[in-house]
Parts: structure tokens; sequence; C-alpha cells
């Protein structure tokens, strides 16, 4: 990150703007934090508050800054092993422990004339800003104010001491994070007025897999943030949080050409291939090819050169190799010259934002061609389909004007006839759409493929059968003697079929 701090204008003076250590939550808040205002951070219990407020600190240390940790909830033990599991040294962050000490735990030590809370939170404030006094410091982390809470015991008492509190930081230069977990249902809408920024933490919990965390901005006084939800993850190393994706945002300029798959006919139905800069979604049944004509688009585009990042659900790197080897096209040297990344996904582990961060990461290392294999792999990582389709348009969309072809796959329910049905319809978010079938002939299951929808330029209208043998892919010439091949049981009209000769089909190509 850039040492010196970004300015923004707040009134008649500059206020600086700093990081918070996490690199997507300062995208989030565009730049990061004004210096010298309140934030609260609040979320339940392990959604990452205190690694936060550690990233937050680390990165004052890193600039130099004094900065101080007072923790009302944890020990210093307890955070140096936080710190510890990720890698980190708190050395230069001041930490000030404020536990209750095992000698006013005893019966005889406790207050009878006045309330506890009465004398305690005095004193605990007095503690503090003596601290804060001796350290100075440019950052102050509060965990939690809970536990302040607690000790006001009154929500008009509490509210009181924070606004005290905001008052005396005013003068001072320095950037204050309180961390709350939510304990006060209603009454933190006080605390919200009060602070310049509130940030909450969530955490979801799935049926199947890890949880799903995310994070929002509620507020951020005089500054045009990211609104809407951002996923997050706690990594060894810090929180990762992926800024939602905003396709216009990422407009850019980039020569047309177009991308090949190797076989002459299948790129003559695509009036000469993949245009550039477009979305191409491939669908039909299990087992009709999809994923291998996909495969083909890929490797033809790596040997020319190109990067490729293929994002595969449903197998791994093994049976990928082995599916293109029973068709005489080898890939090792391809995936050791890096030109295909080939990057297996469980959906029970990645988040959307997670997914979208991916391909984002591959687009500025250069990948020119992004296949998803498949869609309804994606499907079942995700919440549900409405946020899909939004999240994948803005994917594809950002895709396109960043120059990239992106190939999409979708597995259709059922084999053959009218039983076929598509879980998803997002057949309009895709500039291309290439159809595979099944039929029926003399006996014997067939496969077939055509170009339904091409948005960027000619394609032919005809349909053709597709072929897989361990010779290789071939596509036939136009099935002009066929009547009705995409219902799956044609009728035939010519004189001799002109079906490819030699069966040689290889089994399960999706």
């Amino acid at each position: 990150m850039n040492d010196s701090p970004l300015h923004v204008l707040s009134g008649r003076y500059p206020t600086p703007v700093i990081s918070t250590g996490i690199a997507g939550l300062d995208d989030v808040l565009i730049g990061g934090l004004r210096s010298g205002h309140l934030y609260l951070f609040d979320g339940d219990p392990g959604t990452g508050k205190t690694t936060l407020g550690l990233q937050f600190l680390l990165e004052g240390v890193r600039v130099g800054e004094p900065v101080l940790y007072i923790t009302l909830s944890e020990s210093e033990r307890e955070l140096r092993e936080v710190a510890r599991s990720h890698g980190w040294t708190l050395e230069g962050v001041n930490i000030f422990e404020l536990l209750p000490l095992e000698e006013t735990l005893k019966v005889e030590e406790q207050y009878t004339v006045l309330y506890p809370g009465e004398v305690e939170l005095s004193e605990t404030l007095k503690s503090i800003l003596k601290r804060v006094e001796e350290v100075r410091p440019k950052r102050i982390v509060f965990d939690s104010l809970s536990e302040l809470r607690l000790l006001a015991r009154e929500q008009l008492r509490f509210r009181r001491q924070v606004l005290a509190l905001k008052q005396y930081f005013a003068g001072r230069d320095c950037t204050v994070l309180f961390l709350d977990d939510r304990t006060a249902g209603e009454d933190e809408r006080d605390l919200q007025s009060i602070v310049h920024c509130v940030v909450r933490l969530e955490s979801l919990a799935r049926q199947y897999g890890s949880k799903r965390r995310r994070v929002e901005v509620l507020k951020f006084r005089g500054v045009k943030f990211r609104e809407g939800y951002h996923d997050y993850n706690i990594r060894t190393g810090g929180i990762e949080l992926y800024p939602r994706l905003v396709a216009a945002e990422h407009r850019t300029t980039f020569p047309k050409r177009l991308i090949g798959s190797g076989i002459d006919e299948l790129d003559a139905l695509l009036g000469g291939g993949l245009n550039s800069g477009t979305s191409t979604l491939v669908m039909g049944p299990a087992g009709a090819g999809k994923s291998t004509v996909a495969l083909l688009y890929a490797t033809c585009a790596a040997e020319q050169g190109d990067r490729v990042y293929f994002m595969a659900f449903d197998e791994d790197v093994a049976m990928i190799r082995e599916r293109l080897e029973g068709l005489g096209i080898h890939i090792d040297h391809l995936l050791q010259a890096g030109k295909l990344v080939i990057e297996i996904i469980d959906p029970s582990e990645i988040s959307p934002g997670q997914f979208v961060a991916r391909c984002r990461e591959e687009v500025a290392a250069g990948a020119s061609l992004v296949v998803i294999d498949s869609l309804n792999g994606f499907l079942a990582g995700m919440p549900s389909e409405e946020y899909l389709v939004m999240q994948l348009r803005e994917l594809l969309a950002f895709l396109n004007n960043q120059g990239v072809t992106s190939i999409v796959v979708l597995a259709q329910h059922g084999i053959l006839g009218q039983g076929m049905s598509t879980p998803l319809d997002v057949s309009y978010l895709a500039d291309t759409v290439l159809l595979l079938r099944y039929f029926e002939s003399a006996g014997e299951v067939r496969q077939a493929v055509s170009v339904v929808k091409k948005r960027s330029g000619y394609h032919e209208r005809t349909i053709r059968e597709l072929k897989f043998g361990t010779n290789g892919v071939h596509v036939g010439g136009p099935l002009a003697e066929f009547q009705g091949i995409l219902t799956g049981v044609p009728t035939y009209t010519g004189a001799k079929g002109p079906l490819l000769s030699g069966a040689d089909h290889e089994p399960d190509k999706r």
C-alpha cells in the first residue's frame, strides 16, 4: 500500500485517509478511514472483530504510528495467541489490559454501599485516559464496548460516556475503533448516531459447508462508500475482503480478434470462432460434450500463447487430463508453462464474492479466456438463484469490458425430447449460445451441435453432427436430411443420411 495518506475535503480543511490494513475494506470505504474520527465495527462472536482491530493497528505500526489496543474482554495472552495464529508479531502495539483482578472477585472485596458499576466505570475510564496520555496513540481499538455498557448499567449513562470519549478524542488527531458484539439489541442505534461510521460484520450458517461471512457499511458521514454486502474470509494472515463487483467501473479498450477451437467446422458454425470480449454459454444434457467443447477452445487458445483460466467445479485435473488424452490432446506442457491454469473449486467452501475475486485476480495476471465449468456447480455455492443471476451478470460484464472471452458451461436436466429443462435461465446474459443435443438415428444415439444465438456477428443456423473419438473431435456437415433433431427424435427426409461414419463415441462427454 501507498505510505502517503490520501486526503479528502471536509469543510475547509483536508482530512487524511488512512488504511485499515485490509485492502478490500479500503476499497469498500473508498480509500480507507478518515483520520481523527470514531468508528463502530459490530458483529456477533466469531465474525473477526479482534482480527480486524489487530490488522488496523499493525498497519499503523507499519507506517510508524503509535497505537494502542484497549482490551476489556480478552487478556493480553489471548490477543498474542490470536496474533501468532496469523503469523504476526505485536511488536510496536501497546496493549492495555483491563480485566478484573483475581482479588476483586472475592466476596469481601465486593462493593456494598455504592453500585459496583458506579465505581468501576469511573475507575475504568480514568485508567484508559491515563494510558492514552502516556502513549499518545494515532490509532486506538476498544475491545469491546459491551463491557463498558455493562459497567454503565443504564443506556443513558453509557451514551453520555461515549459522547464524553468522542469529545476527548476530537482534538487529539486520533482514529478510534469501537468493537461491539451487538448485545445491546435495538439500543445500539443510539451508539450508531454518535460515531462517524458503522460497519457490520455478519456470519451466515449454510446447511452444508463452511460459514459465509459478509460485511456491510451501514453509514459513513460525508463519504460515498460502496453499498451492499461484501463477502470476506478469515484466513491465516488476517481478513480477506472481496468488494462487490461493479462492472461499469472497469471499462477498457481492447483489440478485436477471434479465438478458435482448432476444428474448422465448429468455428464455421460460430462465424470464425469466439469474439474477444464476449461471453458464450455452452448448454446441453449430461454427457453431450459441453466440457470437452470448452476445453477445445481453452487448449487451442493456450497453444497460441494466451493465458487461460479454467474453473472446474465437477472434475479434478487428473480427470480433465485423461479426458483430453483420450482425444489425442496433451496439456501437461501448457500446465507447466502456466498458459493453462486449472483450479478445482469446492462450492461448499467458497463464497460468491471470493469466486468473483479469483476471476479478477486471473484477469489482472493476464488471462484472456476464462472458463466456468459448470454453472450448476456455481449455483450450488450460492444462497439463491436470484443472487446468482445478479452476480453472474456483473462478472460476465466485467470480463467483457476487459476484453476477456468467457465460456460458461450449463448442464440441462433430462436427456431427450420434451423432458429437457434448464435449472436456471441465463441464456439472455450470454452473447453466444452453443446448444448440444442427443438425437436418435437408426437405433443409435448421436450428438448434434448448433448455434442458437450470437450477438457479435454472423453465425451459421445449421445443425451439425458432433462426434468424439480416440482420433479426436469431428464436426460433420449440416444435417439437412433430418427434421426435428433438437427434439431428440428426428424424422429422416432424405435418400441417404449425411451422418459421420464409424461409431467410436467416447462416453460421458460433458
